[in-house]
């Protein structure tokens, strides 16, 4: 055996607890009160003086709970602002380093192999990792007359990581309900049933079984949440109890996360757990480590297995030099049945049955999914298991995300030195492999690829598909449209996949009907036409100009939903129109033209989307040959200046006020503005705008090129409309052509290129009657006769 490193990192002491609510000595303790429990008797289980190991902590690390890990998320009860040093605190722990880790399950698994790290690199001497949840607790009491209060202030530095959640949240997915973790994890179970080719039955059964061995170990965990043996027809029975959550899953197969736990793992080097007298017999070695993270749900190209799990798993064997024979016990993370089947049974063939266990907790859905922080309780169960039987190995897979970042190791009291992590290579491979194509706005025939149904509480029922375009093969998502009773029946049936759908975009969403005809059922073509009365915006049709008023002054005409499509179907008319020439949007009121969008709806938490033509039904919209003009009085703001930029003209009054102050707010200007703007100004002066939300006055943004003509406070309308008259006295064929041609061009950079660019305008400007008639009048020395054909 090589001499060991005087700083090669071991596990000296682990701790776990539980505050079960229905139990006799349940104490409603808090988020901090639970890991402080479980750091005291990871101290004690050093079996030496636990305040001399807590004096020499220099490092302590905490995982995130569920009510920190996102933005917005409510604490009910009340929280720490320094968690981890709160916790040290109650262990009278003076750390010098506090870490607050990203969310995520791989968190546990992941901080014990860096703070290991940091440990070899004599950076640190002992480190405590620790987290723990009190959801149970904060569901029960968040209503209660007297609830407890868990709100705590402490001083000290923190390196708080943050979310953790780039990759992991999608705006398309959020829009199409694929935003939770069962829905996301259901669509990946329901690929690989198809990839195996299994029927709903056999593979409800292959969940069962895979679950059953998992429910036998919680029931004998003293520190499980769920101590109930259950067959393995029970789990995945559909009852009033297990109800269906998300095809194929039932609720007892999920990840149970109303519980109230905490653990705690203690590392220190060789040299400082020899300095404390911790007996050797206490030492938990590393002997192998591996750190991977996988690409987004959309873009990989198996959506039925996770390759960076897998190759995780198979480095940290390879580097303990270890084969799945060696291993003696196993814990697998099982928040949802294919994280298990990913690496255990497709990866390593293991069998659900196998005399070792895949867990040795009891599972997620069992023991408890303790948030971010379940792997800590399988680190601190894997320490015993390897101390009762020296020389074993023992396996843990943490797993984070939609099986998106994997970190796994094995432990042994086989002493071992250090090594260092081998993951990067791996994961430049992992990264290479190219995405799948993909379009937000998928239209047409399509096939599926893979799909669940979510199942709602009151029972309403949600079909959401991930196909592939049969024209393109570009992937997209979507979901069906409320009341599609044949959308769902086809989900339902034996095997959707591979079956023949057909998709439609529309401004809340991607829409999936079973086929063309249905989709026009649920959503009939609409024949572009104004009409006679809108809820928030006015219109008024003389002759040819067309004068759109944006009708909300009490909310500085903010947009929501209902403007937006009221707006597009307006600007879908008028481009419809042979007879309308020019339009005008103007806000109503003195104060604004548009304030952006209306973030006090947003605050409501409703659906906020847009058309399919963008913001104000124009900044996404393709073939405007015909002018807009924007008469801009007051406020142009945010996605209000956003569509002044997409309108072909503006025209301001002087009091007007033009601002990309999206960045005031926590947004970006993502309606075109950041796009547009560039291409408008000088690169440093857009840069400013853009990064600092200052705001222009009409004459300065008339000096810059964004403004055509300002005009005095109160009539930016007649400003706009005499400009209108301007465009109109031409041929509105040439202008709608000019138009056509300058839009074809844009995005060619060469100019001579552009030049003798073939477009079909010159052969329709050729046969046109505006074209002969404009010759004709200017022969004949008469004013020309415009018909627009």
């Amino acid at each position: 055996m090589d001499r060991i490193d005087e700083r090669t990192p071991v596990l000296i002491g682990v701790g776990q607890v539980i505050d079960r609510l229905d139990g006799d000595g349940y104490e409603a303790l808090s988020p901090v009160d639970l890991a402080a429990r479980a750091s005291a008797r990871a101290l004690a289980d050093t079996g030496i003086d636990a305040a001399a190991v807590a004096a020499a902590i220099d490092t302590v690390a905490g995982i995130r709970q569920f009510e920190i890990s996102v933005p917005g998320a409510r604490a009910p009860l009340g929280k720490s602002d320094n968690y981890p040093r709160s916790v040290a605190r109650r262990i009278s722990a003076e750390p010098r380093r506090a870490i607050l880790e990203v969310g995520g399950g791989q968190g546990p698994q992941h901080l014990v192999t860096e703070l290991a790290a940091e440990i070899a690199a004599g950076r640190s001497r002992v480190a405590l990792a620790f987290g723990s949840e009190a959801i149970s607790t904060a569901r029960a009491l968040a209503n209660a007359p007297e609830r407890p209060d868990f709100t705590e202030h402490v001083e000290g530095d923190l390196e708080d990581r943050g979310y953790g959640l780039a990759g992991l949240v999608s705006m398309e997915g959020t829009n199409h309900g694929l935003s939770d973790a069962p829905s996301q994890y259901a669509v990946a179970e329901n690929a690989r049933r198809a990839r195996l080719g299994l029927s709903r039955a056999e593979y409800a059964a292959r969940i069962g079984e895979l679950f059953a061995p998992f429910t036998r170990v919680a029931a004998d965990n003293p520190f499980a949440a769920a101590t109930v043996e259950r067959s393995a027809a029970e789990l995945v029975t559909p009852t009033a109890a297990n109800r269906p959550i998300a095809d194929p899953y039932t609720r007892y197969v999920v990840a149970r996360d109303q519980v109230n736990q905490g653990a705690a793992v203690l590392l220190a080097s060789v040299e400082a757990a020899r300095a404390l007298g911790v007996p050797e017999s206490a030492w938990v070695y590393i002997h192998g480590h591996a750190d991977l993270r996988e690409r987004t749900l959309m873009d990989r190209v198996d959506l039925s297995s996770s390759p960076a799990a897998r190759r995780a798993t198979a480095l940290a064997l390879d580097m303990a030099g270890v084969g799945t024979g060696d291993v003696d016990a196993w814990d697998f993370y099982s928040c949802f049945p294919i994280a298990v089947f990913n690496v255990a049974v497709d990866a390593l063939g293991l069998e659900p049955d196998d005399p070792r266990g895949l867990t040795v907790t009891g599972g997620l859905p069992f023991f408890g999914g303790a948030g971010n922080n379940y792997s800590m309780h399988a680190i601190a169960e894997m320490v015993h298991r390897v101390r009762s039987r020296p020389g074993s190995f023992g396996f843990v897979g943490a797993n984070g995300g939609i099986l998106s970042k994997y970190s796994a190791a094995v432990y042994s009291t086989t002493p071992r030195n250090w090594q260092d992590d081998r993951s990067a290579p791996v994961q430049r491979e992992l990264d290479a492999v190219p995405a799948v194509p993909q379009t937000s706005r998928p239209a047409g025939a399509a096939t599926i690829e893979t799909f669940t149904i979510v199942h709602a509480r009151d029972g309403a029922a949600t079909g959401i598909v991930i196909g592939r375009l049969d024209a393109t093969g570009e992937r997209f998502l979507a979901r069906g449209w409320d009341g599609d009773d044949a959308l769902l029946a086809l989900l339902s049936s034996e095997q959707p996949i591979g079956q023949s759908v057909w998709v439609t975009p529309t401004g809340p969403g991607n829409r999936v009907a079973v086929d063309r005809r249905d989709a026009e059922r649920l959503q009939p073509p609409r024949t572009p036409a104004l009409r006679d009365d809108y809820a928030y915006v006015r219109v008024e049709r003389d002759g040819h100009l067309l004068t759109v008023t944006i009708d909300r002054p009490d909310a500085r005409n903010a947009l929501f939903p209902p403007a937006h499509e009221e707006l597009a179907e307006v600007f879908d008319a008028f481009f419809a129109d042979p007879d309308l020439w020019v339009a005008i949007l103007t806000g109503a009121g003195e104060q604004a033209f548009c304030a952006g969008n209306d973030l006090v709806y947003s605050a409501t938490g409703k659906p906020n989307y847009l058309p399919l033509s963008g913001f104000a039904g124009l900044t996404s919209r393709r073939g405007m040959t015909k002018p807009v003009i924007a008469a801009v009085n007051g406020f142009a703001m945010g996605g209000g200046f956003e569509t002044a930029l997409a309108c072909h003209l503006v025209v301001a009054d002087e009091t007007a006020q033009f601002a990309l102050s999206e960045v005031r707010v926590g947004l970006i200007a993502g309606a075109g503005g950041v796009v547009r703007l560039p291409r408008m100004l000088p690169e440093k002066l857009a840069n400013e705008l853009i990064l600092t939300g200052r705001r222009m006055g009409a004459l300065e943004a008339q000096d810059r090129g964004v403004v055509n003509r300002v005009v005095p406070a109160g009539q930016a309308l007649d400003g706009a409309r005499a400009l209108a008259d301007e465009i109109l006295g031409v041929s509105p064929t040439s202008v709608r052509l000019s138009l056509q041609v300058m839009e074809e061009t844009r995005g060619i950079a060469d100019v001579v290129d552009a030049v003798v660019h073939r477009s079909g305008a010159f052969d329709e400007l050729m046969s046109s009657a505006d074209a002969i008639e404009g010759i004709s009048a200017f022969a004949q020395k008469r004013a020309p006769q415009w018909s627009n054909r």
